[in-house]
């Protein structure tokens, strides 16, 4: 376990590091050949500023874990190979994933994708994911479900990835939202899977959590002006939404065994970290096809919307939108100990609805103060 927990703080140093180092270097590219973000009603941001920034995280993540991998296998190979052998296949298929919707994610960087060959590269990623052996085989009470039958759970899956993926990619609306969002899961992915013993996804979600800290100093305080800001594009929320529907996939597999951990329901720790982008995007998404909408062209009705609309400024809204995730997070992981599932949820959803209401009301009393629409 030791070694493991040594395991865990290489991938997450090597990342860092090299997280670190690639994007300055992506940066002076940016700039030599005038690869910026383009400018619309609804970007919040001013001047020339890079959207690459999610290139550098699949190459930090995958030397980190494999540079990792490779040199606990010379000092242990015996150990890592008994460790290794149930983890191989799917660590596999999740490298060739991660490179799939890497490449569209620079592609639509780069020169635009239109969304229906995005979607139809994240069911690709999600069938290649579900071939490996990682797909939701138990629902752990959701539904009254326990095991399903495979058909089933391939769909589920296949829906999940899509979802999830989306929701990441949505929600990267201001500086620190989606990185914030995914840290907060990765770190807390990470914890679980060594509290279970499942060690390499430990080390895989400790790498992505180190390759997420340099870019969200650069997102958040890097300035236009000094050449230092940078995005993190669709390369970025593709292929973090990827590794973050993978890991928690994979949970739902899990034993939870022990006093505390025993208690708390596996589908609750897998959907936790990722409520409020998926809350997000399925309230969006119903809202644009209620006022009949393009479910898939983007508007100002996100939650970081809302808020900024109140009057919030940027780091206020980053502030109360990862504050209340982490309390969400830590809420539901408690409460599941003694709350079924179903309730749980749909207390999350009530919550939610009755959350953005009350910010809609609080929107059209500040539209009437100022004798002006502010919100569609």
């Amino acid at each position: 376990m030791e070694q493991w927990l040594l395991n865990n703080l290489l991938a997450f140093g090597l990342a860092f590091l090299l997280t670190g180092i690639l994007i300055p270097q992506i940066l002076v590219i940016a700039f030599r050949k005038n690869l910026f973000d383009g400018h619309d009603t609804r970007k919040l941001h001013s001047g020339k500023v890079p959207r690459l920034g999610g290139v550098a995280f699949v190459p930090a993540i995958i030397f980190s874990v494999l540079a990792t991998l490779g040199w606990s296998m010379h000092v242990d190979g015996i150990q890592m190979m008994d460790v290794l052998s149930d983890t191989i296949v799917p660590l596999l298929f999740l490298i060739c994933t991660l490179m799939l919707l890497f490449l569209v994610g620079i592609a639509d960087d780069l020169i635009g994708v239109r969304y229906g060959a995005k979607f139809l590269f994240q069911m690709l990623a999600a069938l290649l994911m579900v071939v490996s052996g990682v797909w939701l085989q138990n629902l752990h009470g959701l539904l009254g479900l326990q095991s399903i039958p495979e058909c089933l759970g391939w769909i589920a899956t296949i829906v999940a990835v899509v979802c999830v993926v989306n929701s990441i990619n949505l929600i990267d609306g201001i500086d620190g939202l989606a990185s914030g969002l995914a840290a907060i899961a990765l770190c807390f992915y990470g914890v679980i899977f060594y509290c279970v013993g499942s060690y390499v996804y430990s080390m895989v979600a400790f790498g992505a959590f180190g390759s997420l800290i340099p870019f969200i100093y650069y997102n958040i305080f890097g300035k236009s002006s000094r050449r230092n800001k940078i995005f993190m594009g669709d390369t970025g929320s593709l292929t973090i939404g990827m590794l973050l529907v993978f890991l928690s996939i994979n949970i739902t597999s899990c034993s939870f065994e022990g006093d505390v951990l025993g208690r708390i329901n596996p589908m609750i720790v897998a959907v936790a970290p990722l409520l409020i982008p998926l809350l997000d995007v399925g309230r969006v998404f119903w809202r644009r096809v209620r006022h009949k909408r393009n479910p898939f062209m983007p508007d100002r009705s996100h939650i970081h919307h809302k808020l900024l609309i109140l009057g919030l400024n940027s780091s206020a809204a980053l502030g109360v939108i990862l504050t209340a995730a982490f309390l969400t997070l830590a809420a539901n992981v408690v409460l599941s100990m003694w709350i079924d599932v179903n309730l749980l949820l749909l207390a999350d959803i009530a919550i939610w609805i009755l959350a953005n209401l009350g910010l809609t009301r609080c929107i059209r009393r500040r539209e009437r103060k100022m004798g002006k629409r502010i919100y569609e």
